[in-house]
């Protein structure tokens, strides 16, 4: 998947986790980029950024919503 595809990306598209956990495909975008260009934008690896944006993100909502609700 290319940058061009994730950045066309929509929030109908691509949600992860239910309920409290969802992250808008905005975020996932945001961060994927970010961790790209951390690691100097290696070509073909796009996808597996994505994929490592949306693994943190999901900790990160569950954490949260675990946090909130122990409160």
């Amino acid at each position: 998947m290319r940058w061009e595809r994730m950045m066309q990306a929509t929030d109908d598209e691509v949600r992860i986790g239910g309920g409290q956990g969802r992250v808008p495909a905005e975020r996932i975008r945001q961060r994927a980029y970010e961790l790209w260009e951390r690691n100097h934008c290696p070509p073909g690896l796009e996808l597996r950024f994505w994929l490592l944006a949306e693994r943190q993100l999901w900790a990160e909502a569950e954490r949260d919503h675990t946090e909130g609700g122990a409160a």
